[in-house]
């Protein structure tokens, strides 16, 4: 004899939520098309999960993986989405793939203060971080149906680097950041590294002195771009440079912290960093840019220079050097080849400048 099943309320949903858009769903659910939502599981356990809960409990997760930086960027568009969501009373449990393509909608109509749009890379950057959250929650059983698997990513534009620094111009660079002084030393010794190693300023931020061997001249980046080691070689002028801030620069402003904070420091806080900033402390990404930005002006270099401006000059002089550009990606860190691929298009653009001057037919 059958057992008599209990009959099912019309008017709630999966998990006893009380949805407005399904009212019925079957046991072993059919694949969702369509504009069919992304219904709650049973994994949610009879609770109704707040939006920022949820996104807050997957930034958790994020943070083992990111660094600071990228975490950052993925908790603006995160809170970007929430507010969207908010502003239309929409909540998790509800959207729909329509929902989703609304607000990609959106985003592509959104302009710049200047009145221009934002470029296919900026948004392409955002719709990852929506998808990647969905993915998230789908994979977790939070929701049955991904809403943002409809969501189609714009193409990119292969764009070159906005300014890439001549031989001449990054050795004015350096030679104007000379003198004696710990703070002189200490940008002397970064710009050395800068140029010699192409590192990015997040990386450069966090180099620890155990990390340098001024001997060997090499370079230990730990924990870079993707969570990567690499060593990278330092060239002689790059090893003095940071070799003379190590004994006459770095102790300096070392003892200045500790009259800062009142006490000696000791154990790990006190050889934490290579770079320290002017009162001692970590050199942060901004007060970086603003040193490289101080010595390109007092060596009348026109261009925006910043630190990353170093890391597009290394790859191009390298290039033209004549150096294999899988060596340049391993000095870069860069994950795929297409990424520092993109140098090779600056030579095409000097090469269409060259055959623009020189051949006979070429103006």
């Amino acid at each position: 004899m059958k057992t008599r099943q209990p009959a099912k309320n019309p008017s709630t949903g999966l998990a006893g939520f009380r949805s407005r858009r399904i009212s019925h769903l079957a046991s072993n659910p059919p694949t969702c098309q369509g504009s069919q939502q992304a219904s709650l599981s049973r994994a949610a356990q009879g609770e109704r999960l707040k939006a920022a809960e949820v996104v807050a409990r997957y930034e958790d997760e994020l943070r083992l993986r990111y660094a600071p930086r990228t975490l950052e960027g993925y908790s603006r568009h995160l809170a970007g989405l929430l507010a969207w969501l908010e502003e239309r009373g929409l909540e998790l449990t509800d959207l729909r793939r329509e929902d989703l393509q609304a607000y990609q909608a959106m985003l592509y109509s959104r302009r710049k203060k200047d009145g221009q749009s934002y470029c296919a890379g900026s948004l392409a950057n955002t719709l990852v971080v929506v998808q990647g959250f969905f993915r998230h929650l789908t994979k977790q059983g939070l929701l049955l149906a991904d809403p943002a698997s409809v969501l189609e990513l714009p193409r990119r534009e292969e764009r070159l680097p906005r300014a890439i620094l001549t031989p001449r111009e990054a050795v004015r660079i350096l030679r104007v950041a000379c003198g004696e002084t710990p703070r002189e030393l200490r940008d002397r010794a970064l710009l050395e590294t800068l140029y010699a190693t192409g590192i990015r300023a997040s990386e450069l931020a966090h180099v620890r002195p155990c990390d340098v061997d001024t001997e060997d001249r090499v370079m230990r980046i730990m924990m870079g771009k993707g969570g990567k080691d690499r060593t990278v070689p330092l060239t002689p002028s790059a090893a003095r440079a940071i070799e003379e801030y190590l004994l006459r620069g770095r102790p300096t402003l070392l003892s200045t912290e500790e009259r800062a904070v009142g006490r000696p420091l000791r154990g790990r806080k006190k050889i934490a960093l290579l770079f320290l900033a002017n009162q001692g402390g970590e050199l942060h990404r901004a007060v970086l840019s603003r040193i490289v930005g101080k010595h390109a002006r007092r060596a009348n270099v026109k261009k925006p220079v910043t630190c990353h401006t170093f890391r597009h000059s290394v790859a191009t002089h390298l290039l033209r050097g004549g150096a294999d550009i899988r060596h340049i990606q391993a000095l870069l860190g860069h994950e795929r080849l297409s990424t520092t691929e993109r140098y090779t298009r600056v030579e095409v653009q000097d090469l269409r400048k060259v055959v623009r001057l020189a051949h006979p037919r070429g103006r």
